[in-house]
């Protein structure tokens, strides 16, 4: 799933309320954007955006006190020729933050290469600590996965599992517990850093849960605005299985904890058995339970092999 585009006026209105900045160069840019490569080279959308430097093409160069400090502080023709040195840095946008003024060559040099420069009052740090996380988050790795997201106990759980197996049934009676629906067939989730993914639900089909033979249910409507939830990060897979499956593909007590690879971040996972009869939202919840434990440093079953261990050593 390809992250939509970053152009400068986005940029600008995205941020124009909470940065108070002004277009003060390039007005005539306003569909700049992002270079494509350097979007895909990067670590991270942190990487975007950054302090004036020369190393570092293809970003939003932030300039402060001391950056408008190095191109102000010099003979006219090194002054020259470091503004100029900008153009060759490819930036989609130049921000003057810092409440600095921007130097004449430097707004006319922006005027002639086109590069859009904004101008705030804001500390630079401050700045760059609100682009990386918004550029951190939109050009995250994203993909769209099948089943059912919730936060179970404060867990974001992402439910899967074969077909015809009721995962939006069993959504439905977890929310009925006082848990909360995130999303319900379709989920985007989203890598924002290197070790978290983020689980929303797509606009169209939110706050909406399918029951086979009931149709669409709108759960916030049915059980309130405490049942839905806009986003989670998303801590565990419980995957749903026949009993053939489990006996032929997995080990009744997993030696080492499984894990799931999503986006390159491994996530936890459990898989539980679907039979006439069991109550699975129990299930569920004692495994979210479990989960939370193992994150506190509790491994019920290392204490268990530890016991044993213990057991054998004395009994001998």
């Amino acid at each position: 799933m390809k992250p939509t585009a970053v152009s400068a006026d986005v940029l600008f209105e995205e941020f124009r309320s909470r940065l108070h900045w002004e277009w003060v160069a390039g007005l005539g840019a306003s569909e700049r954007r992002f270079d494509e490569i350097a979007v895909r080279a990067a670590r991270s959308g942190a990487d975007l955006v950054g302090y004036l430097n020369y190393i570092h093409p293809y970003r939003v160069q932030i300039l402060g006190e001391r950056e408008v400090a190095y191109l102000t502080n010099a003979t006219s023709d090194d002054c020259a020729r470091r503004i100029s040195r900008i153009v060759t840095l490819e930036p989609p946008v130049l921000i003057l933050a810092d409440a600095q003024t921007a130097p004449p060559a430097l707004l006319s040099m922006c005027e002639r290469a086109q590069i859009p420069m904004f101008a705030t009052r804001e500390s630079s740090a401050f700045v760059i600590d609100v682009l990386r996380a918004y550029l951190s988050k939109h050009f995250a790795d994203r993909l769209s996965m099948h089943g059912v997201f919730m936060d179970i106990l404060g867990l974001g759980v992402m439910i899967t599992g074969e077909s015809g197996l009721g995962k939006s049934e069993l959504g439905l009676e977890l929310i009925s517990r006082g848990n909360g629906l995130v999303a319900d067939d379709a989920v985007d989730l989203y890598r924002i850093n290197q070790t978290t993914i983020e689980g929303r639900c797509p606009e169209l089909l939110q706050n909406l849960l399918e029951v086979r033979g009931i149709g669409l249910l709108d759960i916030r409507a049915i059980f309130g605005e405490t049942a839905v939830r806009r986003k989670m990060r998303l801590k565990l897979i419980v995957h749903l299985v026949r009993r053939e499956t489990l006996e032929r593909e997995y080990e009744r007590i997993p030696y080492e904890p499984l894990t799931q690879d999503v986006l390159g971040v491994p996530v936890r996972k459990v898989v539980i058995q679907v039979v006439a009869g069991r109550n699975i939202a129990v299930l569920v919840e004692a495994a979210v339970r479990n989960t939370i434990l193992q994150l506190r440093g509790i491994d019920t079953y290392q204490e268990f092999v530890e016991r044993h261990r213990k057991a054998m050593v004395h009994g001998t």
